[in-house]
């Protein structure tokens, strides 16, 4: 067993989660028709978190989530079962969706979710939040919003959540 340490502490993740939800305001100059999808498992507490911290700033905006286990292009290669149930409860056609994670590593996950949301409408423009980036981009996948980059070994293991995140 190999020992962990903390990289970024409770603090560091809240700071992370502020200049985020700071630079998804700017960035789409407000908040029209801006939503927040977070992935399961990982994904959901931080977009509750964004979400938080926009309405905190500004106002409001919806917020859901995303499983997209079963449509991974490694299902056969590796066992894959449902995480948790998806829960888009607003429109997606015409909406500015930035997708949420904690971590992003080969971004086959962000790609199995490109295809998900697909089930629920067309955005006019998907976007990329992410706690932590690792880098090991096995696709051309970049985030538009990273709290940390952290580059690790593949041999590591990421933990993220909103007390912290430890490599392993």
């Amino acid at each position: 067993m190999t020992d962990s340490k903390q990289v970024l502490g409770p603090d560091d993740v809240r700071r992370a989660v502020t200049r985020m939800a700071h630079e998804i305001i700017e960035r789409n100059h407000g908040l029209d028709r801006v939503a927040l999808i977070g992935l399961q498992r990982g994904g959901v507490w931080l977009a509750v978190a964004l979400a938080a911290e926009i309405a905190r700033i500004d106002h409001d905006i919806p917020v859901g989530s995303i499983d997209a286990s079963l449509y991974r292009d490694d299902i056969g290669l590796r066992p894959v079962s449902p995480g948790s149930v998806s829960d888009v409860s607003f429109e997606i056609d015409g909406a500015i969706v930035v997708l949420v994670d904690d971590v992003l590593y080969t971004g086959r996950t962000v790609k199995a979710a490109l295809d998900a949301i697909t089930d629920y409408g067309r955005p006019s423009a998907v976007q990329l939040a992410v706690l932590v980036d690792r880098g090991h981009r096995e696709l051309p996948i970049r985030p538009d919003y990273v709290g940390k980059n952290l580059p690790t070994s593949t041999a590591e293991q990421v933990v993220a959540t909103v007390e912290g995140v430890t490599i392993s």
